[in-house]
Formats: C-alpha cells, structure tokens, sequence
C-alpha cells in the first residue's frame, strides 16, 4: 500500500491528541487530553465589532487576495510589541505572517532540512513539531529537559559529533511538560550554539500567559543573529483565525518567503484585517490579565487534587504559566495502560510517549488545566486516581 504514497508521507504518524480527541468527544468524558484554549473566554463581542468595522470600513479590499508576508500594519504591531515587551528590536520585513505557527514549523522544515540532517529536538517535546519536521525526514537527536531547561551535558555530548540544522525548543511554559528554561540555562544553551551553523527555533505560543514567576529574556537576547522565533495570536486572542508569525534574518526570510508562496499564497487576508482592527480596539493586555487569571485558578486546582488524590510516588511540574503540566507515574506504569483504564472510567489525557522519538512506553503523561472547569478538574483527578491507582496494584 505504501507504494501509493511518498516515501515522505509514508512513515509520519497521524497526530495521536487528534485520535485521543475523537475518542473524548463524549460529553460525559472529562478531558485534559487537547491543547485548547479556554471557549469562555474568547473575546466574542469584541471581534463581532471588528469585522464589522472592517467590513463597513474597507469593503471588498478586505476579500481580495494579499501579499505573502502579511498585512504590514498588523506586522508592525508585532514588531512593536517585541520591543515594549521583550526589549527586541525586529524589523517590520524579518516577520512572516503563517497560518498559525504549526505552518511556520512546516516552512522552516521545507527550507532547512534535507533528508538525514541532524536536528535537535528537546525532549519531551511538542509533538505538533516532530510531527511537522518528520515529514522532511531528519535524523533526530533528542536532550532531555528538566525543570530549569536542557540538559547541559547531554546537549554538549551532541554538538560534538553533529552540527544540527535546527535546535527546537519552546522555552516558556513548554509542551508538554510545563517548565520554563531558567535564565543560565538559556545562556549555557546559546553558548553552545553561538557561531555554529544551527538554528535556535524559539516556539513561543505560551509565553504572554505567565501566571506566576518571572519573565525570562529570549534566547534572541543572547543568539540574536542564530534565533529563530514563532508565535502566535491563537492563545491569547482566538485560535480559529489561524495567525502565527515567524521572526528570521534576512538571509533566512527570502525563502521562507518563497515556501509560504508555494504553500497557500498568503495567510487568510479577511482574519489577518479583522485581528488587526480588534488589536486597535481593544486592550490585548487587559485580556491577557482575565485569561491568566483564570488560567492560574485552575492550575492551583489541578495540582491541588494531584496532591489530595494521587498516591505516593508521583510526581508533578507546578507551571508559572501555560496550559499544561506533566505528570510521572511510579516506575514500570504504563501511561498508555493508565489512559485504556481511564477512558472507560470518562476521563481523558496524553499518554507519554508521543512525545518523545521512537519510544512506545513511558511513565509519563501530559494533562491540560486550561480548558476545564474547576469542578471537572476535581471529578476529572478523581477519576483518573482511582484508575492510576488500579494500574499501580497491577504493576
């Protein structure tokens, strides 16, 4: 069968949260399983009044197609907003406006990678990435992450005897597993990248919904010429635009150009222009501040029923912000026989090992706190303890 396809398709996975995703679909399923934002608190009204203005105010050139780069005000804002934020100073013509920044993945893969060429994934690590990267068939080598960020020592080990193409990492808040690099660690990985041929991809779709802590400078502060960042407005303004961007040199920037012109032309022009006007219109800060309000009220639930319901043994990233924390299971449970359990108990979650490289078995899963109620935080944990707690007697 697989001579019908390319030899490019033929050994990507499907995305295993969209399989999980049909399966919890059932109301009466609790779910931490998916990456979604919080419906309740989309700006609803807010972007009614936008596309209104815009329909009433610019007519038809808001129907037209577009330049590939991007509506250039709304790029302008984003450039100004790395610069009141993060202290960065990007050009207007170094971002590249993406249908989300899971294209931005895709394009950095067509125009980096060749088949085989190492690239350096962290591990566990966003899965949408390798998903995105193995289609350009790379020889993966995976670091491990830990609370303050890469392993050091493992990272080294791997720069000896390769020079990457890309190094992925998603610093703040990571998926899957919550943690946020600290400062000297940012500062060990990009010393030892600075002057080597790789590129730091900083994946940053999390990083304005910071909860607790403190803010940690991007790795552009310390590998400005190496760095390559994405973002995206579908955590903190609505995922179903699908506007992501990515900031690159000048060098870089011509053919991703190029590759985004092959892939769809240009980014919905009508959603790049109604995003806009809401920008315009609205304090993005103000609602930044309700999301992450609400989102750090239901991290404290998680972990709080963790603590009140889990047994002894295992243990559970507290995260300054994001959507997601990670969980590791006693040795030798198996989170893919805990999720079986789970799901006919009606709750649902990410199984380990699709976030790492070739694995099939880990002790470890990853749960989301963002879209879920207190209350279904609490029945969900309950659920799933009584189910971890069977696969912990079977172990």
């Amino acid at each position: 069968m697989n001579q019908l396809f390319s030899d490019r398709i033929a050994d990507v996975p499907q995305s295993f949260i969209r399989e999980i995703l049909k399966i919890a679909i059932d109301p009466s399923v609790i779910s931490f399983a998916g990456g979604l934002p919080n419906r309740t608190l989309f700006p609803v009204d807010a972007i009614r009044e936008a596309a209104d203005r815009i329909l009433r105010t610019a007519g038809g050139e808001v129907l037209q197609y577009s330049n590939s780069e991007g509506y250039r005000p709304l790029r302008e804002w984003i450039a100004q907003r790395y610069r009141e934020r993060q202290g960065l100073e990007i050009a207007v013509e170094n971002i590249l406006i993406t249908t989300g920044s899971q294209q931005g993945l895709d394009l950095l893969g067509k125009t980096l990678i060749n088949d085989h060429d190492p690239v350096v994934m962290e591990e566990p690590g966003y899965l949408g990435a390798i998903q995105a990267f193995s289609l350009y068939r790379p020889r993966f080598l995976p670091v491990p992450v830990h609370e303050a960020g890469m392993n050091i020592d493992r990272l080294q080990d791997v720069l000896r005897t390769a020079e990457p193409r890309l190094l992925y990492t998603v610093a703040n808040f990571q998926n899957p597993a919550g943690i946020t690099y600290s400062e000297a660690n940012r500062e060990a990985v990009a010393a030892l990248l600075k002057g080597k041929r790789t590129f730091l991809v900083q994946d940053d779709p999390y990083g304005e919904l910071r909860f607790s802590g403190q803010h940690q400078r991007s790795f552009a502060y310390y590998l400005p010429e190496q760095t390559l960042l994405l973002g995206s407005f579908s955590k903190t303004v609505v995922p179903a635009f699908r506007i992501g961007w990515i900031v690159a040199p000048d060098r870089l920037m011509e053919k991703l150009v190029i590759a985004k012109q092959a892939s769809d032309l240009h980014t919905d022009f009508f959603a790049q222009r109604v995003l806009y006007q809401y920008l315009q219109d609205n304090d993005l800060d103000a609602h930044i501040a309700r999301i992450t309000e609400v989102y750090g009220r239901q991290r404290d639930a998680m972990v709080q029923a963790i603590e009140n319901h889990f047994p002894a043994g295992v243990h559970a990233t507290r995260p300054e912000g994001g959507m997601f924390l990670w969980v590791t299971l006693p040795e030798g449970v198996s989170s893919m026989h805990l999720f079986e359990q789970a799901i006919r108990d009606k709750v649902a979650f990410v199984p380990g090992h699709p976030f790492y490289i070739g694995r099939t078995w880990t002790n470890d899963l990853r749960l989301n706190f963002s879209c879920v109620d207190d209350k279904s935080i609490a029945i969900g944990i309950e659920r799933l303890a009584r189910a971890l707690a069977l696969q912990v007697q079977a172990a």
